[in-house]
């Protein structure tokens, strides 16, 4: 399972990037803020579901802590989540905190068309 909470674990996802292996797969970032209720109770579900895939990358963004990994986008609900792999992003937008949702949106996203819209590579964003 890959899992990183940002911003304490920034140094662990940007060597974990640095390796080719890892820029390849999905990564699944779910975009909240500390003082948010529903994050703080939506983020142990959300570690669980990162066990269930252990081929993706979760990656839980504190916004106010890591700006820079929105890139020019701006969050307005909470969670918002973001699903992108080398083709692009599959999904980027709020989630009802429900992670049922979530679930069915990671099996569908290799089906969704890749899009532009949202965040650019976590990659590189991650390594600016």
């Amino acid at each position: 399972m890959s899992f990183y909470l940002l911003p304490n674990d920034l140094t662990s996802l940007q060597t974990a990037f640095a390796s080719e292996s890892m820029n390849k797969g999905v990564s699944v970032i779910c975009y909240c803020a500390e003082w948010c209720d529903t994050c703080r109770q939506y983020l142990n579900d959300f570690r669980a579901l990162a066990a269930q895939w252990p081929t993706h990358t979760f990656i839980w963004v504190d916004i106010e802590e890591n700006p820079e990994l929105l890139d020019e986008e701006d969050v307005e609900n909470f969670p918002t989540v973001l699903i992108q792999d080398d083709g692009g992003n599959r999904f980027f937008g709020p989630l009802l905190p429900h992670i049922g949702h979530l679930e069915t949106l990671l099996r569908k996203a290799p089906e969704l068309p890749a899009s532009q819209s949202g965040p650019g590579p976590v990659a590189m964003l991650v390594n600016n």
